[in-house]
């Protein structure tokens, strides 16, 4: 990425807590009213914020930045009474602070009370695969930068009344993880303030929100069953967080359950993953006179057995020395055993180096044995490097550090470039550029023994004489895998090298892969355009990848009283120059310089601009957020991206 220069603008201008100045925020806001109800206004800022009024009181729902407290006056409303919340997501509650001097009770769902009220549980400093709410330790909650206190919480079902006016609590999870809708019924008709649940056109607030495990879509499964409930109340009018009001909304409700599961069927893995993949998992090798050990072809072999999924590959040569592709989730004492009989029946002398396929910590997890014992090296793309040496700079699932098996990074003796081509022992092979399943992918490729040779890492599985199986692997976007930079570069580049066999990750083998690969990359083409549809944005992309607004390092470890440095990094998907105003909030203690980012971003391409982290002398050490406000093009995102920030003693 270039750096800033004369394109881009930094003003430093301090921000106070999460708040942004709110005569900037609401320049182009009012307080209007809801159709032709009386006492019913939205204020849009980082989100709608909705006003229902009883003479000079009010209740909120959702708060935004907080800038409607100050227009709440042009209505005649002296007092706030409660605030209630459909969802923790920051954009939603990054005012809070403006409550204050208002004295309102705060109410949100039960489901997430930890999200407002300890917010930093679902932030570490080192994340492992299991944590709550992670995409195998990458988080896919946004809570706030600072706990907010609840007064009240609400389960499904549950009543709320105000001042005569009764709202009913609907569970309609799916965007987050406990979301709900409130419903108030006005002359035995439902008004559903509904949160992130979906916007108008039966269009997707976010995706990376609703992404909540490793490509199975218990998300997008629960988003479904919200919409279905909710349309089963018969609401006539929606009023979501996001975007216009949606009047007689029965036609969209159904049109959007139809969508996400047209999306289900193409999301959720193209090969018979936990059913037949086992049969399906390779028909190609046979088995040698080493237990596990089967011979793909004369000179390349693999572990196999029953229900066993590891990721390890060698190619022995004459000379007895050999390359490994991936080496994970074998387990030292058998990996010794198997090599040791290699040794002793194929003739194996040396193992030169091992070759990675991805950034993935289960693909090397065995790796450091092979050094110790072998002095193997180990040898990648640049692409692939990167997180592979620096893991804690990036925000991304399965890194090798939430595996908690000892080491935290892994350094690459020899980097590729893309396309470069390398011998050895007599055989020739290419490292390409292979995204898919991860942006941070390659696939390397060579004949051996009369046969063109792909090894793909994990971005296509299945047997591929089925016509039904495309083959693809979990779609993750934590994964940094948008698909013009994923599944279809991916498909793209096997459609051109066009192997004999496909040798994946886990033990995957693929013979004569032609017609998978054709349907591949039509699944590919199509799951993308997929996501466009359910899009409320221009492009998919600004709702689709979490990272189109990042800090690097994502995890910035700093002393008390001291500075750090970290890059922020911006992107513009769109096939026009593109204008950016991010502000940095940091919770009290934490200063960043500077406090604001403006500028231009040309067409399709990305920028960057240092940011100074200063921590105060007193600050407790633990784990902080920083967040990104983000104006889009005038349009208002709030606090969708954060940085982490270790304060050390």
């Amino acid at each position: 990425m270039n750096g800033f220069s004369s394109r881009w603008l930094v003003t430093s201008v301090l921000c106070i807590l999460s708040l942004c100045d709110s005569a900037r925020c609401a320049t182009a806001s009012q307080l209007r009213p809801v159709g032709s109800e009386p006492d019913l206004f939205v204020w849009t800022d980082t989100c709608n914020v909705y006003v229902l009024r009883a003479g000079d009181a009010a209740i909120l729902i959702d708060l935004g930045d907080g800038s409607v407290l100050d227009h709440l006056g042009e209505i005649g409303v002296r007092r706030v009474e409660w605030a209630l919340f459909t969802h923790h997501h920051r954009e939603q509650c990054q005012g809070v602070a403006k409550l204050q001097s208002w004295k309102p009770q705060i109410a949100a769902p039960e489901a997430e009370r930890a999200l407002f009220e300890d917010p930093m549980r679902f932030r570490k400093a080192k994340p492992s695969l299991g944590d709550a709410h992670t995409v195998y330790g990458a988080s896919y909650v946004r809570p706030p930068i600072e706990p907010i206190r609840l007064d009240r919480t609400f389960i499904d079902l549950d009543a709320f009344t105000w001042r005569g006016r009764e709202l009913r609590c609907l569970d309609t999870k799916g965007n987050s993880p406990g979301g709900m809708s409130y419903l108030l019924q006005r002359d035995g008709r439902w008004l559903a303030f509904s949160g992130d649940l979906l916007l108008d056109g039966a269009r997707m607030h976010t995706w990376f929100d609703t992404e909540w495990d490793y490509g199975f879509a218990k998300g997008l499964y629960e988003l479904a069953n919200s919409t279905s409930m909710l349309q089963s109340c018969e609401p006539t009018v929606l009023l979501p967080s996001h975007g216009p009001t949606i009047e007689r909304p029965a036609a969209q409700l159904q049109a959007y359950q139809q969508k996400l599961r047209t999306l289900a069927k193409l999301y959720v893995r193209g090969y018979a993953i936990d059913t037949f993949g086992g049969a399906d998992q390779d028909t190609v090798s046979k088995p040698t006179t080493i237990p596990h050990v089967w011979r793909v072809t004369e000179h390349l072999y693999k572990f196999k057995r029953r229900d066993f999924w590891p990721n390890f590959a060698i190619l022995i040569a004459d000379s007895g020395r050999a390359l490994v592709f991936d080496c994970g989730l074998i387990g030292r004492d058998l990996l010794e055993s198997t090599l040791k009989a290699m040794q002793e029946q194929l003739g194996l002398k040396a193992i030169d180096a091992v070759l990675i396929s991805h950034m993935h910590g289960d693909h090397f997890l065995d790796v450091p044995y092979l050094r110790e014992k072998w002095g193997t090296q180990v040898w990648t793309l640049k692409d692939v490097a990167g997180p592979c040496e620096h893991p804690e700079r990036y925000d991304y699932a399965a890194m090798i550090p939430a595996y908690g098996d000892g080491f935290d990074s892994l350094h690459v003796d020899r980097v590729f470039e893309r396309g470069e081509k390398f011998e050895w022992e007599g055989y020739a092979f290419t490292v390409d550029w292979m995204p898919g399943q991860t942006e941070f992918g390659c696939c390397v490729s060579g004949r051996i023994d009369g046969k063109l040779i792909a090894f793909t890492g994990d971005n296509l599985f299945g047997n591929s004489s089925d016509p039904q199986q495309s083959g693809h692997e979990a779609v993750v976007a934590r994964n940094s895998a948008i698909f013009e930079e994923g599944y279809i570069e991916g498909a793209d580049l096997l459609r051109r090298l066009q192997p004999d066999l496909m040798v994946g990750g886990h033990s995957w083998v693929m013979d004569r892969p032609s017609q998978m690969i054709e349907r591949f990359a039509a699944w590919a083409r199509e799951i993308r355009d997929g996501y466009q549809s359910l899009s409320a944005e221009e492009d998919y992309r600004i709702m689709f990848d979490p990272y189109w607004v990042r800090a690097e390092p994502y995890r910035v470890l700093v002393k008390a009283g001291q500075t750090a440095e970290a890059m922020l990094h911006v992107r513009n998907f769109l096939p026009r120059t593109q204008s950016h105003s991010i502000r940095m909030c940091a919770p009290q203690g934490i200063d960043v310089e500077p406090a604001i980012v403006e500028g231009m971003i040309a067409p399709q391409s990305a920028e960057s601009a240092p940011l100074r982290l200063s921590v105060a002398p007193n600050l407790k050490p633990g784990v902080y957020l920083v967040a990104f406000d983000v104006t889009l093009d005038g349009k208002r995102y709030g606090q969708w991206f954060d940085v982490i920030v270790s304060v050390e003693p």
